[in-house]
């Protein structure tokens, strides 16, 4: 759909009618991530709540990504996958530790 539509959707630029509905889809779309985003960050960083401790693994598992991703320029899918691992391996070292 969106390649059928893509050359519609931009034979319509500049005009006000087509473009402000646009507009507004675009930001409610942004507004979603961004909640999204804030809502799984709570729940990763602060597990237990507001009145737990912080998740400091998670926050430095998310450090290191965004270091990957950010400065060394690294894929998103690699980047996703060694954060994954390093959770697992977390979890599983913690898991033999108790």
């Amino acid at each position: 759909f969106i390649l059928v539509g893509g050359p519609i959707i931009e034979s319509t630029h500049g005009k006000l009618a087509f473009t402000a509905p646009l507009t507004a889809i675009t930001a409610t779309v942004v507004g979603v991530i961004a909640n999204l985003g804030l809502f799984f960050a709570y729940h990763v960083f602060l597990p237990h709540g507001l009145g737990g401790s912080i998740s400091w693994v998670s926050m430095v598992i998310c450090g290191l990504a965004g270091l990957a991703l950010f400065k060394l320029q690294k894929g998103v899918i690699p980047v996703l996958g060694g954060s994954a691992l390093a959770g697992l391996l977390v979890y599983f070292v913690a898991t033999l530790i108790n």
